[in-house]
């Protein structure tokens, strides 16, 4: 039997993505040149990063394959966060805050929104397991409050910080009730999170080898390290950007951030035109589950060595959106059934985050 091969765009893009953030990295400033390769190199990453995870998850199967795109991702990102805290000082007191606040936002109400919206649109209706789905969220609900919210009313320590104990506390809550989510998702439970529906003929193809599967996982590592490097590339350029037009420092983290989990947003929305729905909810929710669960832990290590605050409680600006957010999530995972309405509703709260980022 002939194995199945990746096509030459797919083996030469992760290469030439890392040559391009090779040339760009540490440079203050992207020129006229060097910022469309930049920008070009990044689309093509994402690109490219989706098409190997696909061909992972078609070896491994569902959710495993959802599950590495989300973890890999985010082991990029905090170790980008963790670089970045480590040389900024006090102006990175509420990096990873703002960071896992945008990730939440973007994940459950962006990808979320933009799944359900274009899969409706194109479906009609669309089902999916509402007991994996709203039991992922309910622990997104539980790790957000726990990590983000309370800080904010803590008295042990001044400002909207924790007490050394209580970040501890905060870092192995969030561990275990990851490592349960996983468990659960990939051992115990594994039928609840596959699609409910499922008519897609990529399915019934044969499955690559083990080889070409682990080429893939590892070009999807290159892709994922260069999608991360050339967000954080283009970064002071972005910043530059922000302070011209008057808006806000913190929204530079919403737009990496945006950058950052483009892989994830591309497949969700492949899964729903697809009529897989709860593919595309496994990558949104597990996402934000591991933002929350893998970050909290590594900086609660990490604040050992790092000098000044670690700011994580939310102000109410952004209490207000947590609200609103575990309210129209609950509503929309209870019925087992999205509509074009969900999709428009996760989408309006998504983009009064985003205006509020800009105009706060």
């Amino acid at each position: 039997m002939t194995a199945i091969a990746l096509p030459r765009w797919s083996l030469a893009v992760p290469p030439l993505s890392v040559l391009i953030l090779a040339f760009g990295w540490g440079r203050a400033e992207l020129g006229p040149v060097l910022l469309p390769l930049v920008c070009l190199g990044l689309g093509a990453a994402v690109v490219a990063a989706v098409h190997h995870a696909e061909v992972v998850a078609h070896r491994v199967g569902e959710p495993f394959g959802t599950l590495i795109l989300a973890i890999a991702v985010t082991v990029i990102e905090v170790a980008l966060i963790v670089t970045l805290m480590t040389s900024g000082g006090d102006k990175a007191a509420t990096l990873a805050r703002d960071t896992v606040f945008a990730a939440i936002m973007i994940t459950c109400n962006g990808i979320v929104g933009l799944a359900l919206l274009v899969g409706s649109l194109r479906h009609r209706v669309q089902e999916f397991r509402a007991h994996a789905s709203g039991g992922a969220f309910a622990v997104v609900l539980a790790l957000v409050t726990l990590s983000l919210v309370l800080p904010t009313f803590t008295t042990s320590s001044q400002g909207p910080t924790f007490s050394g104990a209580q970040l501890a506390f905060a870092g192995v809550a969030s561990l275990v009730m990851y490592a349960v989510f996983v468990f659960v998702q990939t051992l115990r439970h594994r039928d609840y999170f596959l699609p409910k529906v499922d008519t897609t003929p990529d399915d019934h193809a044969e499955a690559p080898s083990t080889r070409t599967a682990l080429t893939s996982l590892g070009l999807l590592l290159v892709c994922l390290i260069a999608v991360v490097g050339l967000a954080k590339t283009v970064s002071p350029t972005l910043e530059s950007a922000v302070a011209a037009a008057g808006a806000p420092l913190s929204l530079v983290g919403v737009l990496i951030a945006l950058l950052v989990l483009m892989p994830e947003t591309v497949a969700a929305v492949r899964a729903a035109l697809r009529n897989r729905l709860q593919v595309s909810l496994n990558l949104a929710l597990g996402s934000a589950l591991a933002s929350i669960g893998l970050t909290i832990p590594v900086i609660a290590i990490a604040s050992i060595w790092l000098t000044g605050p670690l700011v994580l409680g939310l102000g109410g600006k952004e209490l207000v959106l947590l609200a609103l957010t575990g309210a129209v999530g609950t509503l929309t995972l209870v019925s087992g059934r999205a509509t074009v309405l969900q999709g428009a509703v996760h989408l309006m709260v998504f983009s009064a985050f985003l205006f509020l980022a800009v105009t706060p």
